[in-house]
């Protein structure tokens, strides 16, 4: 796990990208089916991460919402243009920033970092794949697993064996994106089975995912 990632930075940095990517997309792109969240558009994921930097500073959000939370919160901002929406974004972020800050609160961060590479992909708009928040990322969410058994990830040049401590431990080839993808429920079940395994995965694909798995392919 990295040593003091920088939360705040890479919340802002990934904000800011998915502020310039959304401001150039066009009203039909914007109402594009986001199938990393299902009966989601990408207006409806910029709703959700507006209404968060309004929430958590009000003190109305203190844990990831409730699926009636998310809904109300893309309800608040439902038939607002873009532009008006992403004011609001940027008025409430550096509240946001500075309980980051304070708190140390990681989820955040993940939130729009993976809610950045959603729209990515319901757009063709790939990038930002390397970026140091997601190799940041990968290795928090990686540090906790808990499978039922042994396991190694080999992750580029990281490495974590977690699970109980005795036994042969299955082993996982992946890199940061993907592993900050399928630990986030960015993948399905097939695909995670899929995955470069030494050893038989079914012990573990439930505990590899923080949310999920995704009921049906990604495909980025």
């Amino acid at each position: 796990m990295p040593d003091s990632p920088d939360l705040v930075r890479f919340y802002r940095e990934s904000r800011t990208r998915v502020v310039e990517l959304v401001s150039d997309l066009d009203s039909g792109e914007l109402e594009t089916p986001v199938p990393a969240c299902p009966g989601w558009s990408v207006s409806d994921v910029v709703a959700h991460l507006t209404a968060v930097a309004e929430d958590v500073p009000a003190g109305r959000l203190t844990r990831p919402p409730s699926d009636e939370q998310t809904a109300a919160q893309i309800a608040r901002f439902a038939g607002r243009p873009i532009g008006d929406v992403l004011q609001v974004w940027g008025e409430h972020a550096p509240a946001l920033e500075e309980v980051i800050a304070a708190r140390h609160v990681a989820p955040a961060m993940l939130d729009v970092l993976a809610h950045e590479h959603d729209i990515r992909g319901a757009v063709g708009r790939a990038g930002s794949r390397d970026d140091e928040a997601v190799r940041a990322g990968a290795e928090m969410l990686l540090g906790f697993l808990a499978p039922p058994v042994p396991l190694t990830v080999r992750c580029d040049a990281f490495e974590v064996r977690v699970g109980p401590a005795e036994g042969q431990p299955l082993e996982l080839r992946t890199d940061h994106f993907e592993a900050f993808r399928w630990r986030l429920g960015r993948r399905s079940r097939a695909q995670l089975a899929g995955m470069d395994w030494v050893g038989d995965p079914s012990a573990v694909l439930d505990a590899l995912v923080v949310f999920g798995p995704a009921r049906h392919d990604v495909i980025e």
